[in-house]
């Protein structure tokens, strides 16, 4: 079931699906690299300005693409405390592999903004936006480090992710706008046309583009 032509189509769809929702102080946070693609159309429909979330999955020993948790840029994790207690996972081992992802985070982070620090989230209605999700670890970190950033206001805005997912994120959010909620859900892949990857130059581009819109 093809659902997108594109992330542009669906980053213009999920603008339409938030307008009026971000009434004062506002910013879009996009989560690399599709997610950019997306919140670029976001941000630029709702006339905020743009800027990058970085969370990390944590994943699991002997399985990486398991993910017993996530982390962000300012050190915010969350884990899956049964699944990290039922494949007994260490505290050793957590404590090491969120140092790997923390340097991935701050060289992503450097990449794409630069010598720019973090946007000052303090009292700012916040959009949250990614291309699409599946089990919400990274989002649920971003949105976690979001919350401790003062934030006023906090929308997870995503074009498609299973039910499950979403409403666990209800209860966390201040709102989530998903535009399809398809079961089953295998993956975010299966509902674009195009989801060829999106590439560092493009993202950076992005970045560029919307910072001189806001000039």
């Amino acid at each position: 079931m093809k659902l997108f032509a594109s992330r542009l189509e669906a980053g213009k769809r999920l603008a339409a699906a938030l307008k009026g929702l971000v009434k004062k102080k506002g910013m879009v946070l996009a989560i690399p690299r599709g997610g950019v693609v997306v919140g670029f159309e976001v941000a630029r429909s709702l006339g905020l300005p743009l800027d990058v979330i970085v969370p990390r999955k944590i994943g699991a020993p002997f399985n990486p693409e398991l993910a017993i948790g996530a982390m962000t840029e300012d050190g915010t994790m969350i884990l899956d405390e049964n699944l990290v207690s039922r494949l007994g996972v260490s505290d050793a081992y957590i404590e090491e592999e969120s140092r790997k992802q923390r340097v991935i985070i701050e060289s992503r982070l450097r990449l794409y903004r630069g010598d720019v620090h973090r946007p000052n989230l303090k009292d700012c209605e916040v959009i949250i936006v990614d291309d699409g999700i599946a089990t919400g670890s990274t989002m649920k970190a971003a949105l976690a480090s979001v919350r401790k950033s003062g934030a006023k206001k906090v929308i997870i805005a995503i074009p498609v992710g299973p039910e499950s997912t979403i409403r666990e994120l209800e209860s966390k959010a201040d709102r989530v706008v998903c535009l399809y909620t398809p079961e089953p859900f295998y993956a975010i892949g299966e509902f674009y046309k195009d989801f060829a990857q999106t590439e560092n130059d493009e993202v950076i581009e992005l970045l560029k583009r919307s910072k001189r819109k806001e000039r």
